[in-house]
């Protein structure tokens, strides 16, 4: 297993505003670029069980703008838009060719949103592969549905007793900071199939005005719509827990549209890195493996 820090960090110098990145595996080993959910979270969360992939593979990942190490003063709403050159910048100054994108959550909807804007020429590079791990929903209807129902699942007496026996246990004044994590775990329940796989999940932080510019900027999205999802002719693996509070049906749509393979993690939530690992990196490891000639023409 590869080490938990990276083999090099830094700061983009392309961007408008300075982007953190960091790499993890062997230098010159195939390059995957991670795009971690949010918006306006960081990439330490899908630390360090995405680094099993590291094993084989030299991963690249970068706080997109506005969170973790590329949090910034500057008050400019920061849209779906900004994502995507920021994006475009970030894969010109690192050199990430041939281009393999591993987007989770929200980081898998700014993959679709990029593979969308390669096949209209609106950017500089046109992604060879597309690894989508439980995408945010494709459209606002599925959105809903998905804010519906993770509002049902935090509210689940279970959830509440869980609650209830944290605010009556005293680890607030006997372990602060154990009382901060286990009152993380519970402001992410609902998304596990199990509650109480939250404690394996890396704590981290979303910044609120970051995460609410960029869903307003996407307003009634549909990328169902003729012209979006159609467009991406590149191979694509859709990976999505059969127990994740976003519909698998919205995974199902723009797997269709796309043309792509969707692979259902049984037993999983919307973390099916923490809850189902195994079953998730055999799938990924498979289609990159079996992909591997398409994406890059120089291997003989």
């Amino acid at each position: 297993m590869t080490t938990d820090q990276p083999s090099a960090s830094g700061f983009t110098s392309s961007t408008h505003v300075p982007l953190y990145w960091a790499t993890f595996g062997r230098a010159g080993a195939p390059r995957l670029l991670v795009l971690h959910g949010g918006p306006g979270a960081h990439h330490d969360y899908l630390l360090p069980q995405m680094l099993e992939l590291a094993n084989d593979y030299e991963l690249v990942f970068y706080d997109q703008r506005g969170g973790g190490q590329s949090r910034t003063d500057d008050r400019t709403p920061i849209t779906w838009r900004t994502h995507v050159e920021d994006l475009d910048r970030v894969v010109t100054e690192l050199g990430v060719e041939p281009l393999t994108i591993v987007g989770y959550s929200w980081g898998g909807l700014l993959t679709m949103l990029y593979a969308i804007e390669a096949a209209h020429g609106r950017v500089s590079h046109s992604p060879r592969r597309l690894v989508l791990i439980d995408p945010a929903p494709v459209n606002r209807a599925f959105r809903a549905t998905f804010e519906t129902e993770f509002a049902r699942r935090q509210a689940d007496p279970a959830v509440a007793q869980m609650r209830a026996d944290l605010a009556a246990s005293g680890l607030r004044e006997r372990d602060p900071e154990a009382y901060r994590h286990r009152t993380f775990e519970l402001s992410v329940a609902g998304y596990f199939a199990d509650p109480t796989a939250a404690r394996e999940l890396t704590p981290f932080r979303v910044t609120g005005r970051v995460q609410q510019s960029v869903w307003e900027s996407l307003g009634d999205f549909d990328l169902l719509q003729l012209g979006q999802l159609d467009t991406i002719e590149v191979p694509t693996l859709i990976l999505h827990g059969t127990d994740d509070p976003i519909p698998i049906a919205s995974s199902e749509a723009a797997a269709k549209a796309m043309g792509a393979r969707l692979v259902p993690i049984q037993g999983a939530g919307h973390v099916p890195y923490v809850e189902r690992p195994r079953e998730l990196f055999a799938a990924i490891r498979d289609f990159l493996s079996t992909t591997s000639r398409r994406a890059d023409p120089d291997i003989g």
